[in-house]
């Protein structure tokens, strides 16, 4: 019985042994083993087996953690308080580092972003401040990643949540803001409309020239259909004297027979309103030519005419 008993205890006892020597770790964590208060090794993750009685396991979570910064009041260059805070991501990159060189690696991360935020800020105005997070952010994570290194803690990445100016401020900040969208509108509107002068300048000088050209080219056109009805009445003219011409040589008129035309046409010229009459040199030879003709001719009548009666004396 006393042997059932001792062998009972045995197994009990072994399984307690077992249970102790056994530490599983899981996949986020490290395990650091300390033996007798003295570091020996460091666990992955899974099964691993220490020595009981003799080995301690500390675990380190290895994830991405999270800091809120508490906001503070910060003076800007410009003399300027401003309420601030931010968000800091860091990650353990060597746990025995975290866990022995510092006891407080959240609050020595958050305090050291505290201090640093006051002094990248204090190095700017407000404008300035407002409108560079991204360069306070960049700025904060690599003082912050430096400080930190040897912690065996990274600083990933660090983000301004509000920068916050008194009430005063942001009311005048609004003001400008709108007087400045004021002016941009009024330029904006005036901009707008010295376009719409200018194209409508551009469409009537182009309208104008148009125009101008047009009434050239008509009167270049009309110039030349003058031209060539002129050409076209001189031709035809030309043509009707030559056919004139020619008749006049085929028919073989007479001295009499232009003479008599010569007669026919001094009417005409003596049309119109004028009071002087100009003739030609050649008309008063064709006037003396048939000045004798007609004296010839009643020559001749006086010749033909019988001889009157003698006179009877009673």
């Amino acid at each position: 019985m006393e042997a059932y008993i001792f062998v009972a205890v045995v197994v009990v006892f072994a399984f307690i042994i077992g249970g102790m020597a056994i530490r599983i770790i899981r996949p986020y964590e490290k395990g650091l083993v300390e033996r007798l208060g003295r570091y020996q090794r460091t666990l992955d993750s899974g099964l691993n087996l220490i020595m009981p009685f003799f080995d301690t396991v500390m675990k380190v979570d290895m994830r991405e953690i999270v800091l809120d910064v508490p906001p503070q009041m910060v003076i800007t260059k410009d003399n300027v308080n401003v309420e601030v805070d931010c968000i800091v991501y860091c990650q353990i990159t060597d746990p025995v580092r975290a866990k022995y060189e510092i006891s407080n690696y959240i609050m020595a991360a958050s305090k050291l972003a505290q201090t640093n935020l006051r002094n990248v800020i204090g190095e700017m105005e407000l404008d300035q401040s407002l409108s560079s997070r991204d360069v306070i952010n960049s700025q904060l994570r690599d003082v912050l990643d430096t400080a930190t290194d040897k912690w065996g803690v990274k600083v990933n990445r660090v983000e301004i949540q509000r920068i916050d100016p008194p009430v005063d401020i942001t009311e005048a900040m609004s003001r400008q803001m709108k007087a400045e969208r004021d002016k941009r509108a009024a330029i904006l509107e005036a901009e707008g409309e010295k376009q719409a002068a200018i194209t409508v300048a551009e469409g009537s000088k182009r309208s104008a020239i148009l125009e101008a050209e047009g009434q050239a080219e008509a009167v270049v056109k009309k110039a030349d259909a003058e031209k060539y009805r002129q050409i076209a009445v001189a031709e035809g003219q030309a043509k009707a004297i030559l056919d004139v011409f020619s008749a006049i040589h085929e028919g073989k008129p007479n001295e009499e027979l232009i003479t008599l035309k010569y007669l026919e046409m001094l009417p005409k010229l003596a049309e119109g309103d004028a009071n002087k009459l100009f003739l030609p040199y050649e008309a008063s030879g064709i006037i003396s030519s048939l000045a004798a003709m007609v004296e010839g001719i009643k020559g001749k009548q006086k010749d033909a005419a019988p001889a009157p009666p003698p006179a009877t004396q009673g």
